[in-house]
């Protein structure tokens, strides 16, 4: 059990960066392959919108959110397990995405980003001709 423990918080540590700005956290993503394009779902709680940049340049998508601090700066925690910071995480993307087409989804803390993919590399059903 000490070692779960142990290891979920090697995990969680290993997603901070502490940048001159404050903290700044790699967000999880669940990436799902359907037949015509990658979903992408990033969580991002506590960032609102209009804070969140998404870019995309030379193959590379990249998320970035500002979060508000929740508090006051001057606020006297007894117990601070709640850590808060922006997000920013960065994908290569195969050259089977039409970028032109990308689009991005917020709720509930949730960023889902449809990658369409090219005409090329999507599934298609082939017609049987008959001949005489």
């Amino acid at each position: 059990m000490a070692d779960e423990k142990r290891a979920r918080r090697g995990a969680e540590e290993a997603q901070v960066e502490y940048l001159r700005q404050g903290v700044c956290y790699t967000p999880l993503v669940d990436i799902l392959e359907m037949a015509d394009e990658i979903l992408l779902k990033a969580d991002l709680p506590g960032a609102k919108r209009e804070n969140i940049d998404i870019n995309f340049e030379d193959g590379i998508l990249t998320i970035y959110a500002k979060v508000e601090p929740r508090q006051q700066p001057d606020t006297h925690y007894l117990v601070r397990e709640y850590g808060v910071g922006d997000y920013h995480r960065s994908f290569h993307v195969s050259e089977a995405i039409d970028a032109a087409r990308i689009t991005a989804e917020y709720a509930d803390g949730v960023l889902t980003l449809h990658l369409p993919k090219t005409e090329a590399v999507r599934p298609r059903k082939i017609p049987v001709q008959t001949t005489s």
